[in-house]
């Protein structure tokens, strides 16, 4: 099921760039006052996701990037085989739908873990303005360079990583990109499944489950329910071998 688009007019956008809480996170991160202004112009529409509508999916064609204002999303694939693959979550300040610019279609299903809502930004619109404010252009490249890195990084953990190095990795993870939203680092509610992480770490609900007993019972972590509360930061590093 697909979201509705909700126009809203200049007078009405209370939550544009230029006054939006989220701005140091998202794309108006670095520019000046005035080219924040221009970038006001981008947002033409919100978009109200409930829970389990999807924002675009896989084959869509490609005309706009989405700012995360509120909720949490994961992306997927379907492989071939009919499984379901998770490639990414996406929490409020995050760009998502950039998977569509190469080939002009979108190659993942982006859905919501909860009721959301995103700022629609015209590619084309975006693209225009960036001509003219250099600094909108350094940025979004940037943003665009952080979703490589990102997807290296995804790449590394399922390829090198132990099963308990992966989840360590992954709460260590979501730690530091709550902080940065001005969250606690230690105590955070999981959106997602753990089948869903699973999905995204390359292992079986069974091993997640496992592990996070495991952490629990080493005294690492505290699970209630979707509840966690890391209680020992640096006995996580020292699974991945970053303790000090």
């Amino acid at each position: 099921m697909k979201a509705s688009v909700v126009p809203i007019s200049v007078a009405q956008l209370k939550h544009a760039c230029s006054t939006c809480s989220l701005r140091e996170l998202c794309l108006p991160m670095g520019l000046s006052r005035e080219e924040v202004a221009h970038l006001d112009q981008l947002v033409y529409s919100r978009r109200k996701v409930k829970r389990g509508e999807s924002v675009y999916r896989a084959g869509d064609p490609f005309s706009a990037i989405y700012a995360i204002r509120t909720g949490f999303f994961k992306s997927n694939v379907i492989m071939e085989d009919g499984r379901d693959q998770v490639t990414g979550f996406h929490m409020p300040g995050e760009i998502i739908g950039m998977d569509g610019i190469g080939t002009e279609r979108h190659s993942t299903n982006t859905i919501a873990l909860e009721d959301s809502d995103v700022c629609v930004i015209p590619f084309s619109r975006l693209e225009e303005i960036a001509n003219e404010v250099r600094g909108l252009q350094r940025q979004f490249h940037r943003m665009m360079s952080r979703e490589i890195v990102r997807d290296q990084g995804v790449m590394m953990l399922l390829g090198s990583m132990r099963a308990e190095e992966r989840l360590a990795a992954f709460l260590l993870n979501l730690s530091q990109r709550f902080v940065a939203r001005g969250y606690s680092p230690s105590e955070f509610y999981l959106r997602m499944t753990r089948e869903e992480i699973g999905s995204f770490l390359g292992l079986k609900l069974e091993t997640v489950s496992r592990i996070f007993s495991k952490f629990q019972e080493e005294k690492l972590i505290v699970v209630q329910l979707k509840h966690i509360c890391i209680l020992n930061t640096e006995g996580l590093r020292s699974i991945l071998g970053q303790g000090g």
